[in-house]
């Protein structure tokens, strides 16, 4: 697992009057992201089915240094900026994990897709 990508799982609940705002503002950071940070591999944001103000964002990096790059890059504090007053509590951390598969080539393979938006 040295060579294994980093990931990390969140969940992120929003005030119900921000919904969309909050949507627009995650889905143009996240397409920022993947097109501008190279060593970002996915970045998934899903709702919640029995709750569509609660989110899930999956996000995998080559390593922990990516993960601190991104979190210190002008697009993510952009993009907290904006949603901080929208939050419904803390951004809450899941789970940070290792990629077991696919492997770490199989995401360098993927990365050119998630820019097909």
């Amino acid at each position: 697992m040295d060579d294994a990508m980093f990931g990390g799982f969140f969940v992120i609940n929003v005030k119900p009057e921000y919904r969309q705002p909050f949507l627009d503002a995650s889905i143009f950071q996240a397409q920022n992201v993947v097109s501008e940070e190279p060593e970002v591999f996915q970045f998934h944001i899903m709702a919640d089915e029995a709750n569509p103000n609660r989110f899930y964002f999956y996000e995998v990096f080559r390593d922990e240094a990516a993960v601190q790059d991104h979190w210190e890059s002008e697009t993510f504090n952009s993009w907290l900026n904006t949603v901080r007053m929208m939050l419904d509590g803390e951004i809450e951390l899941v789970a940070r994990m290792r990629s077991l598969f696919p492997t770490t080539k199989g995401f360098e393979a993927q990365k050119a897709s998630l820019l097909l938006w």
